[in-house]
């Protein structure tokens, strides 16, 4: 994603640590992007973290006020651990759904973490929506496939 102007007065917009909107340095405007399909707030920035899945940079984004980063080739998440829950309760308070079963070759496939590249776990979610997540105990990361945040936010 290319850096983008300011609708007010056409400066470039920063992405500030921990803000999940863009300022403007000139006049001050708070930008806050559209979420796309997905319910995520793309704000663009290039981030060090590489998307296990397709070998891209994976950039800044936001869910609900919660920074992650995100692929915009292949739409999957990288947040830290606990920001699933986080969401869950913020989101979705009172839903309460019956696991789907989830797919067992989906537990047999191997992703490096996007950070220290050790080999992730790939473990089935204890929580609703029946998904499979793969965490980096060592760098606190979680790692979500398109669709698994809506599997696991979706109210029945």
């Amino acid at each position: 994603m290319d850096a983008m102007n300011c609708p007010k007065c056409g400066g470039p917009l920063q992405l500030d640590e921990g803000k999940d909107y863009l300022v403007c340095p000139y006049c001050t405007t708070m930008h806050f992007p559209d979420p796309n399909a997905d319910g995520v707030r793309v704000l663009g920035g290039e981030s060090a973290d590489v998307c296990p899945l397709c070998k891209v940079p994976l950039v800044h984004a936001a869910v609900a006020g919660r920074r992650l980063l995100y692929c915009e080739r292949c739409r999957g998440m990288l947040m830290p651990m606990g920001a699933l829950v986080t969401l869950i309760d913020t989101v979705a308070p009172t839903a309460r759904r019956l696991p789907r079963p989830a797919d067992p070759k989906s537990l047999e496939r191997k992703l490096h973490c996007p950070r220290c590249r050790r080999l992730m776990d790939t473990h089935l979610y204890a929580g609703p929506g029946g998904i499979v997540i793969d965490s980096c105990s060592g760098c606190n990361l979680d790692w979500l496939d398109y669709g698994e945040l809506r599997l696991v936010l979706r109210r029945e």
